[in-house]
């Protein structure tokens, strides 16, 4: 009897350790397998517009190796990187022309969109070449768009992420106050105008902010590290009006490593 008990419980014992590496085994297999891939999409606050130091083959899409997703990139190195951000991008452009790299080994996804459909840069236009009323006017053509137009056209672009990279994290970016009211600006826009852009840049994050969470997508609002380096502000992270003109109002390369990287690091 003793004898039997004594071999019943090593055969107890060693179908245990069986399990257990048996499970230990399929853990690592199933973690070596995972989706590890990350694909960076977008529009110019993703592509590194306004940052410099872009890459020759990227043409006009301006895509800069000081950008925060090259940056992510080269902190991390992920088993692969394709960076398909583009200036000017809008959110047809993004269905159209950024989403071939996706696919089931795709573990992270990043995208910036929807500002160039709300009429982004003319909206800026009016509101540096106008008067208060013109640029209230327009900025309320963008909100109206932002609030009633935007929403399902985010929910096509995510919707495609989602059906070519099921396994993907995807963290959407969203874009900075511009101004510091009250700030040290002497000359430029009115505080009317700095104030309504402002107010539409909230705007434009709340609604995309709401479509990424009901997704199931993270969000990196950039708006608290870019606090203090806004412009007007003594140490600011964006371009103002500059040359070539096209980089006016999009972040610097320390707006992208120091505003951007560290929202989305903090979402990855």
């Amino acid at each position: 009897m003793k004898l039997s008990w004594f071999a019943g419980s090593l055969s107890a014992l060693a179908l245990a350790a069986g399990l257990v590496f048996t499970g230990a085994g399929t853990a690592h297999a199933t973690e070596q397998s995972a989706p590890t891939g990350y694909v960076a999409l977008g529009d110019s606050y993703s592509s590194g517009l306004g940052a410099g130091g872009y890459y020759a083959d990227s043409g006009t899409c301006k895509r800069s190796a000081r950008a925060y997703p090259a940056l992510w990139a080269a902190a991390h190195a992920p088993a692969s990187f394709a960076f398909t951000a583009c200036s000017g991008a809008r959110t047809g452009d993004v269905l159209s022309k950024q989403l071939g790299p996706l696919n089931a080994s795709t573990g992270l996804v990043s995208i910036s969109i929807g500002g160039n459909d709300a009429g982004f840069a003319d909206t800026m236009t009016a509101c540096v070449l106008g008067s208060d009323r013109s640029c209230l006017e327009r900025v309320a053509q963008a909100r109206a768009y932002i609030q009633n137009t935007l929403p399902a056209q985010l929910d096509t672009v995510y919707s495609a992420i989602s059906a070519k990279a099921p396994a993907a994290r995807v963290v959407v970016t969203g874009y900075p106050r511009f101004y510091q009211l009250g700030g040290g600006c002497a000359v430029g826009l009115s505080e009317a105008k700095r104030s309504a852009i402002n107010d539409a840049s909230d705007h434009l994050g709340t609604v995309t902010a709401k479509r990424a969470a009901d997704h199931g997508f993270a969000y990196a609002d950039v708006r608290s590290t870019f606090a203090g380096h806004e412009l007007c502000s003594g140490s600011p992270w964006l371009n103002s009006v500059t040359l070539p003109v096209e980089e006016s109002y999009h972040p610097t390369a320390a707006g992208q490593s120091g505003g951007y990287l560290p929202a989305f690091a903090s979402a990855a």
